[in-house]
């Protein structure tokens, strides 16, 4: 679940000693799930492991997670740098803004999770978004453009060339396209 470098067990050895008998880290996500998710890491005396905290053991110490943190730390890595500027701890958590959904999920959640986490991402650097609407039964993945989208005369190349190639690369036969939903409820797009 969480990578720790050799560099930062050691880091976290030598804080540790310092502490109580019995003291770990806790690693764990404030807003998990959200745009203004971030992670931390902190201490974590015996008195404050809680029973459905998972336990990932280390040589010297273990990492304790909370339950609902666990889905947005998969993939986590933590490291302990050195250069010329000083030391840093850095903590990446690719998942903590959006849990990643597994392989055998629905349809509509792999879908959901691509927009978010690969879409909307691109999007937002533009001051746009879309929301996944409906998978059609026929196989067509209807989106909402905003922000941004709103009125933007390249969506037809965003729609076409980039979400639908890339959603049927990767989803294959379960897609047949993507649609923007006014062009799915009336035939056009809404351009303002």
């Amino acid at each position: 679940m969480i990578t720790i470098s050799p560099t930062a067990q050691e880091h976290f050895i030598k804080l540790l000693a310092q502490q109580a008998e019995g003291t770990h880290i806790r690693v764990f996500v404030v807003n998990p799930g959200t745009a203004k998710a971030e992670c931390g890491v902190s201490y974590c005396p015996p008195d404050a492991v809680e029973a459905d905290d998972i336990e990932i053991p280390f040589d010297g110490f273990s990492a304790m997670v909370d339950a609902d943190s666990k889905g947005f730390l998969e993939e986590a890595e933590i490291d302990f740098v050195t250069d010329q500027m000083g030391s840093q701890l850095t903590l990446k958590a690719p998942n903590a803004k959006l849990r990643k959904v597994a392989d055998d999920a629905p349809l509509f959640e792999r879908v959901h999770y691509f927009l978010q986490a690969e879409v909307n991402p691109q999007l937002a650097g533009h001051g746009g978004e879309c929301t996944l609407i409906e998978i059609t039964d026929d196989g067509y993945v209807v989106l909402q453009f905003g922000g941004g989208c709103n009125g933007c005369s390249q969506i037809d190349v965003t729609v076409k060339d980039g979400i639908e190639k890339q959603l049927i690369d990767i989803m294959g036969d379960e897609i047949k396209g993507v649609k923007d939903v006014t062009e799915h409820e009336r035939g056009e797009h809404s351009y303002y």
